[in-house]
């Protein structure tokens, strides 16, 4: 039944917004690199759509493995759900600590 077609949808729901994913794969073609949060904040502003809500969707997709975060030595960087549940405050990311991920962030 109904309930049965149900069980495991939420497995394959993404847990980020797959519209930002797309604009942020599509910036990172346009550029032929990685990006970086310069990067995130202009599509933010130019796109009128939230940082943090970008930021989220980053560190999703690195948590799952569809991107990845190199620091600013250039050491690929795993980010885990404690790591960025750590960055919330008042349901937001702070952006503040966000600031901290000055490296570059790339398609898997």
């Amino acid at each position: 039944m109904v309930i049965d077609a149900l069980k495991g949808f939420d497995e394959e729901v993404p847990r980020w917004d797959i519209a930002l994913a797309a604009l942020v794969e599509e910036e990172a073609g346009k550029l032929g690199r990685g990006l970086r949060i310069a990067e995130f904040r202009r599509l933010a502003d130019d796109h009128a759509i939230r940082f943090d809500d970008i930021m989220v969707t980053m560190f999703e997709l690195v948590i799952n493995k569809e991107w990845r975060y190199e620091d600013p030595d250039g050491l690929e960087k795993m980010i885990s759900r404690d790591e960025v549940e750590k960055l919330y405050v008042g349901g937001r990311l702070a952006e503040a600590d966000v600031n901290a991920y000055v490296g570059l962030w790339l398609p898997a």
